[in-house]
């Protein structure tokens, strides 16, 4: 048995399941609807994909190598993620709005696009893979096959761990699409996205 490898699946599905913007974003998007929710979790592990990729490439080397090119993407992220922070608490004002985003025809479609941004526009993520990933390769083996295989495992959670999320929600629905529920739930996640947002803004600004 493969003890790297084993103990870097335990690693995946920590690094996977830890709660932050992209598990707020499924939660929203499938209290709109089962299948907005669903969308947003597959755009989620396709944001994963693209970060995967880079670690791969090593692409995620530039960034860490180029400061303004890295804090630039970072504003980026935190402007996007404070946009998603005011749609839900701007929701959360409305007591239908969660109710009106389910019914829009292209719930699904935004759903998916909320979620690879979210998670895409994350420039923290590429660099997590390319600290986190060499530490799994044997020493004297081949580092891209290893390295592809290390990237689809965590890519495979995402696609496991994120719709699951997003079923358990839609499953809950009843109770939590009451208006008062769905009005805090919105409040609760705009909140957090905004502090997330903040964080990733002010912190380049800062340094």
């Amino acid at each position: 048995m493969d003890a790297q490898l084993v103990a870097f699946t335990g690693v995946a599905a920590g690094m996977v399941a830890m709660p932050g913007a992209d598990f707020a974003v499924v939660v929203r998007n499938a209290l709109a609807s089962r299948r907005a929710g669903v969308a947003c979790a597959v755009g989620v592990a396709g944001g994963l994909l693209v970060h995967t990729a880079l670690a791969v490439a090593g692409v995620a080397a530039v960034l860490a190598a180029v400061p303004t090119l890295f804090r630039a993407l970072q504003v980026l992220g935190g402007i996007y993620v404070l946009y998603l922070a005011w749609r839900a608490l701007r929701s959360a004002a409305r007591p239908r709005g969660v109710q009106a985003l389910a019914d829009e025809p292209a719930a699904r479609a935004g759903g998916l696009r909320e979620g690879f941004l979210t998670n895409a526009l994350n420039p923290k993520a590429p660099i997590t893979f390319l600290s986190v990933l060499p530490q799994f390769v044997p020493d004297g083996s081949p580092a891209m096959p290893r390295t592809l295989l290390l990237a689809t495992i965590v890519v495979v959670f995402a696609l496991l761990w994120f719709p699951v999320v997003a079923l358990l929600v839609d499953r809950l629905g009843r109770w939590l699409r009451r208006p008062r529920t769905a009005r805090a739930v919105e409040a609760v996640t705009g909140t957090a996205l905004g502090v997330l947002g903040l964080v990733l803004l002010l912190e380049p600004l800062l340094a």
